[in-house]
């Protein structure tokens, strides 16, 4: 939930500052009743080029560039299904490194 100015060279996640991923993940954990899972808002992940991040602990899968679209698909697969949605994570490779993407 981080906020840069606009026009930043390493983006921002939350360029609107409302939150819509953290709200949107609290909203569908609760339609489901899922209780044991918390959507909690998080500072800066310093992930910046690799879009919005999400981290699912405690597996600590690092998912980047998601959408409102993709939360859906991330409680169903990972979250209630154990199965993390490859085409999101951050690879280990350049997770917490200067050579995003």
């Amino acid at each position: 939930m981080n906020q840069r100015e606009p026009g930043h060279p390493r983006g921002c996640c939350d360029p609107t500052g409302q939150g819509e991923l953290q709200r949107l993940f609290k909203i569908k954990l609760a339609q489901r009743g899922v209780k044991n899972v918390r959507a909690n808002k998080s500072g800066c992940l310093d992930q910046c080029e690799l879009g919005p991040t999400v981290v699912v602990y405690p597996e600590a899968v690092w998912y980047g560039s998601v959408k409102p679209e993709d939360v859906d698909e991330i409680i169903e697969s990972h979250i209630i299904g154990g199965t993390p949605v490859s085409r999101l994570v951050i690879p280990d490779a350049i997770l917490n490194t200067t050579h995003k993407k």
